[in-house]
């Protein structure tokens, strides 16, 4: 008798994505600092920040420094994550009062994040950095790392 069973080819593949998936998940899992103030961010959020339809989060802490969750940068601008949360409003028209609206609703849930990150205990600095997974897993075209 065998020590373990037999698998069939398609049994493997599916250890084998669940090794991966794992391995991945470990990997990328927050240090002990960044649950911490995920917490916080979590807590102290304001009901504003609680409803909006991206989470800030700290992705890790570096020394002193927290690096925090974006949804937009250089190479992904604000109008790519404000057409997945709002999709009736013309983010082709940097006049339109409503995208101008969405704009300035990000710009203050970033300064709410960047706040409450900031007041935690040994932190000094806050770096954004932009979170790839969420937006791709909402359908914006991401640039690769360079």
């Amino acid at each position: 008798m065998a020590a373990f069973p037999k698998l069939k080819s398609w049994q493997w593949i599916v250890l084998a994505l669940v090794l991966v998936f794992v391995g991945d998940w470990l990997v990328q899992r927050p240090d002990a600092g960044a649950r911490d103030i995920n917490r916080e961010l979590e807590t102290r959020a304001t009901a504003e920040m609680k409803a909006y339809p991206y989470p800030f989060h700290v992705f890790r802490v570096e020394g002193g420094t927290a690096v925090l969750s974006t949804p937009r940068n250089f190479d992904v601008p604000a109008l790519n994550f404000i057409r997945v949360i709002h999709p009736e409003i013309n983010v082709m028209n940097s006049n339109d009062p409503a995208f101008i609206a969405a704009e300035k609703d990000l710009a203050q849930r970033q300064m709410e994040a960047r706040a409450i990150v900031l007041a935690h205990p040994g932190i000094k600095d806050v770096r954004w950095e932009l979170d790839r997974h969420w937006l791709m897993s909402h359908g914006v075209d991401v640039p690769d790392k360079k």
